[in-house]
């Protein structure tokens, strides 16, 4: 309820944001270029997600053979938003102070977020079955429209970044952290 309907979460929760970060090149001692820290409650959280996502994408004109171009961008947002609103919806609020991290490099771009897998989720399975460490939240972002609660999200991101010609998203499960890498296309 405080992460949903509360004015400050962070004051129960102090975990409970996103840390945003842009490196001027492939690793956390680059310089930073922009930096963002995305608190509120859900909703809040959600709508800067939405505004912020689409701002870091960038496209280049290529040809598309003749005279003429096409726009091609480094990352699909659908496939970056999903996979952020995955982080943000199966993440460990509890007993933690640490954020959902996206480290934006030159290259890629990672998606932390604090815990494990849940429930009946497995490294072998984790593309077919959905299980809800946060119930709440996941009907909360369903009924807000940000998920559908069908377990296709990592389907659907992995499609957008096959249909943008980026490499499949690649997942790291630790006991105390997920950790997703996005890369540009080849």
């Amino acid at each position: 309820g405080v992460l949903v309907f509360g004015k400050d979460p962070l004051n129960f929760m102090p975990g409970a944001y996103i840390q945003f970060v842009r490196f001027d090149g492939m690793t956390l001692a680059d310089s930073v270029q922009d930096e963002k820290s995305i608190s509120g409650n859900l909703l809040t959280q959600l709508l800067q997600i939405d505004n912020l996502l689409p701002l870091q994408i960038r496209a280049a004109r290529v040809s598309a053979g003749g005279l003429r171009h096409e726009e091609v961008s480094d990352y699909p947002v659908a496939a970056v938003r999903e996979l952020t609103l995955n982080a943000l919806m199966h993440r460990v609020y509890e007993a933690t102070s640490a954020p959902v991290r996206i480290n934006w490099f030159a290259d890629r771009i990672e998606i932390q977020n604090p815990g494990g897998l849940y429930g009946q989720v497995t490294p072998e399975n984790y593309e077919r079955v959905s299980d809800y460490r946060n119930p709440v939240i996941a009907e909360v972002m369903k009924a807000l429209g940000y998920v559908e609660r069908f377990g296709t999200g990592i389907t659907r991101a992995n499609s957008a970044l096959k249909a943008n010609n980026n490499p499949p998203a690649e997942f790291i499960f630790e006991a105390t952290h997920v950790l997703v890498t996005i890369r540009r296309p080849a």
